[in-house]
């Protein structure tokens, strides 16, 4: 009898695995990428001890799609950090995106431009430009990636929740001032972990900054790219987690935007632990309990 209950078992894994959808690399643009110049810079994979990649000098973004087998409607693009030098495309992309499946939620892995002066004209604008056309995608594909098009959010760490929260306060016109498409690129949600917010110099994580902005940036650019300084009423329910002991973003940028959403009474949850340093992914070794598993419980109040 228990033979015939384990064959039943392995029967059952043996569909599901089966059934299961192929996630899908596709070029983020249909056509040629705006605010380029030809480079013959490659990007460049390096294989970290814990197994993990990290891609650097990406000059064609692409999205990775991950549609799950029991949609509930919601989408999220996934920007991974790197200090805007490249992607952690493992860790902070692609395992987060199989574990947003596993509750329903399509997902969608940026690999977007890094800053770089040989392969973009203002590079400062480059990985928002990505952001907006990932979001834009998600809702021209709505129905065939089963997902409700005002259920579209956006989620990053790191350097990654920099531009994340960069949609998510930077939507009110597009990026790309060439782009026709009038549809939407307000997410509807954001998810920050761990994020670079600010690019003042009392917060900011530096090669962040000199990196989207050049060390010779103005006082203008760096205001505008302040993210707890662009909140207004109009910005998305947000979502964030940090560390308190984190020593390579300080946990300020977050209490930063949080005070900014709670000043206009912008729905926003946080959860602040006291140790666990930085680019933990979704497993902070210093405690049992789940983040991302909060995230879950949050993204169902939606």
């Amino acid at each position: 009898m228990l033979k015939i209950f384990q064959i039943g078992i392995l029967l059952n894994l043996i569909c599901v695995m089966s059934n299961a959808q192929t996630p899908s690399e596709i070029p983020l643009y249909p056509g040629s990428i705006p605010n380029s110049k030809p480079t013959a810079a490659k990007e460049r994979v390096d294989k970290r001890p814990n197994g993990t990649r990290f891609v650097f000098g990406t000059v064609e973004p692409t999205l990775t799609v991950y549609v799950p087998q029991k949609p509930n409607g919601q989408g999220v693009v996934i920007c991974p950090g790197g200090g805007y030098s490249g992607t952690a495309i493992d860790h902070e992309g692609f395992d987060v995106a199989k574990a947003f499946n596993a509750i329903g939620v399509a997902a969608f892995v940026l690999k977007y431009r890094m800053p770089l002066d040989t392969s973009c004209i203002d590079k400062s604008i480059a990985p928002l430009q990505d952001a907006q056309q990932a979001i834009r995608l998600v809702r021209n594909n709505a129905a065939k990636w089963k997902v409700n098009p005002r259920k579209v959010g956006i989620m990053g760490f790191s350097a990654g929740g920099h531009l994340a929260s960069t949609a998510a306060t930077h939507f009110y016109e597009n990026a790309d001032p060439t782009e026709k498409d009038t549809t939407s690129v307000r997410p509807d949600f954001a998810i920050l972990i761990y994020p670079v917010i600010s690019l003042s110099y009392e917060l900011a994580h530096g090669g962040s900054r000199n990196n989207l902005l050049g060390v010779k940036h103005t006082t203008a650019q760096q205001f505008k790219f302040s993210n707890e300084l662009q909140v207004t009423a109009l910005t998305p329910p947000s979502f964030l987690v940090h560390s308190a002991d984190d020593g390579t973003v300080k946990v300020d940028n977050s209490i930063a935007f949080y005070q900014a959403c709670n000043k206009f009474k912008i729905p926003v949850e946080m959860h602040l632990y006291p140790k666990g340093g930085h680019g933990y992914g979704m497993n902070n070794p210093t405690t049992t309990d789940k983040w991302f598993d909060r995230l879950g419980n949050w993204m169902k109040s939606l």
